[in-house]
């Protein structure tokens, strides 16, 4: 790292020395690194540090090298950085993110300094989720997207999500399922034209959630591609990245109730005057549209991709039929 970078970190921690202690994981397509790094002479005994530095030539695991993906990579850490400098503190407890000690931008390199959300009382990850568990993801959206309600998206992505349709063009292009092709741009249209839209996560998948040891609290993680939305996106490609088909359609119901229940108290929380019958009817009417268009992203970027099932097929009929 640089020297330059490493400073930022010592004047941000006001720590005497730093050392690595574990690179956490590679950024995607070897854009850099996130490295837990320990402190010596300060409070704070370890630090995460996202250091975005972009190859000369992009090696994307599914063969999408373009100009356009490039781009959109470094879009999205600087959504990231906006994120963390203007928007991140307005989280509380009950949507917890880590916070974020420093920020610097050196032409396409990025340095985040952020909270080690280990030793902040969430050092479990899950590969796998028991109810309670899924829960309480569930009630960290509702929150998350309670907090941001009717709040206009100023430095970040207009329109959330990594497979937003204006994004990713090559990926429609490529797209074989004439049906679902001509539809793209309704079923993106009726995401954004509902009357009641907020920031969404935008990649709110398992992985992205830090839990507490007992599973009973989480933590978030990756804005990369925070932005407007309706929240059932979010639901939605949560609920997709963490349960299997049979589980989807069998808890569908009651996994919605745990969120909008969430949600009424967290709106109430907010003090945000809005009709929230209104906005239930609309968004559990748009939660089949919005796994639907990641559907539509799926099958134009990987074809044979684990998470095309069944339901995701059959919701997919549904909702074409219905436009």
């Amino acid at each position: 790292m640089k020297q330059h970078f490493q400073k930022i970190i010592l004047d941000a921690t006001q720590a005497e020395e730093l050392y690595s202690i574990e690179m956490v994981q590679s950024l995607w397509s070897g854009y850099g690194q996130i490295t837990r790094y320990g402190l010596i002479g300060c409070d704070t005994k370890t630090v995460i540090v996202k250091h975005v530095s972009p190859p000369n030539q992009g090696n994307h695991p599914r063969g999408w090298n373009t100009d356009l993906s490039h781009q959109r990579k470094l879009t999205s850490y600087q959504v990231e950085t906006a994120w963390y400098k203007n928007w991140n503190q307005q989280c509380d407890a009950h949507c917890r993110t880590p916070q974020c000690l420093a920020l610097e931008t050196q032409g396409d390199e990025v340095l985040m300094v952020l909270e080690d959300l280990d030793g902040a009382g969430f050092p479990s990850r899950k590969h796998s989720v028991n109810s309670s568990e899924i829960n309480a993801c569930l009630k960290w959206l509702a929150h998350f997207h309670a907090t941001f309600m009717q709040e206009q998206p100023t430095g970040l992505w207009p329109i959330g999500t990594y497979w937003h349709l204006d994004t990713r063009p090559d990926e429609l292009d490529a797209l074989q399922d004439a049906p679902l092709k001509n539809a793209a741009k309704a079923i993106d249209q009726a995401l954004n034209n509902s009357a009641f839209l907020t920031f969404v996560h935008g990649d709110a998948k398992l992985a992205n959630f830090c839990f507490s040891d007992d599973g009973q609290q989480v933590s978030a993680v990756d804005f990369q591609y925070i932005g407007g939305g309706c929240g059932m996106k979010d639901v939605a490609y949560f609920l997709g990245s963490c349960l299997s088909d049979d589980e989807c359609e069998r808890q569908k119901d009651q996994l919605l109730d745990v969120y909008f229940t969430a949600l009424k108290t967290a709106l109430s929380q907010q003090q945000k005057n809005l009709d929230f019958v209104a906005l239930e009817k609309d968004w559990r009417t748009l939660y089949p549209v919005a796994w639907t268009d990641f559907h539509r992203f799926l099958q134009g970027w990987s074809p044979g991709h684990w998470k095309i099932n069944r339901y995701s097929k059959r919701l997919t009929q549904q909702v074409l039929a219905q436009l």
